[in-house]
């Protein structure tokens, strides 16, 4: 069987490393995938990391840079707080790579108009 899932997308918050009990780190984050044919539209996509890609992520991204990653779809099964079965689906990254950051706005240059008298020298 195969499961591997490759995405680039924008995260859609800053990643908070955390810590379980027994000391492994891990960072859960959501990414916003633009659609193939349709790149109006975006899916929302949960993504978690363990260890030094958890590390790596929390470090190094931030909430609109893009980010490239491989892993594998996983799901949970889980009771809300009203006593609901819910099932999670979510992708375990176990590769993530930067592909660049949110492109921020440049500040216009601040030049100088020179006036010119007339002649110029070429």
């Amino acid at each position: 069987m195969i499961n591997n899932v490759t995405l680039i997308g924008r995260l859609t918050a800053t990643p908070e490393l955390r810590q379980t009990t027994t000391g492994k780190t891990v960072v859960s984050f959501c990414i916003a995938v633009e659609r193939r044919f349709d790149r109006a539209t975006s899916d929302f996509i949960n993504i978690v990391a363990w260890n030094k890609t958890a590390e790596f992520v929390s470090k190094y991204f931030t909430k609109g840079d893009l980010i490239a990653l491989t892993g594998s779809i996983q799901t949970r099964k889980y009771e809300d707080k009203d006593g609901n079965k819910r099932t999670a689906f979510e992708v375990l990254a176990d590769d993530v790579s930067f592909c660049s950051t949110k492109k921020e706005k440049s500040p216009e240059p601040d030049f100088e108009e020179i006036k010119i008298s007339g002649d110029l020298p070429f």
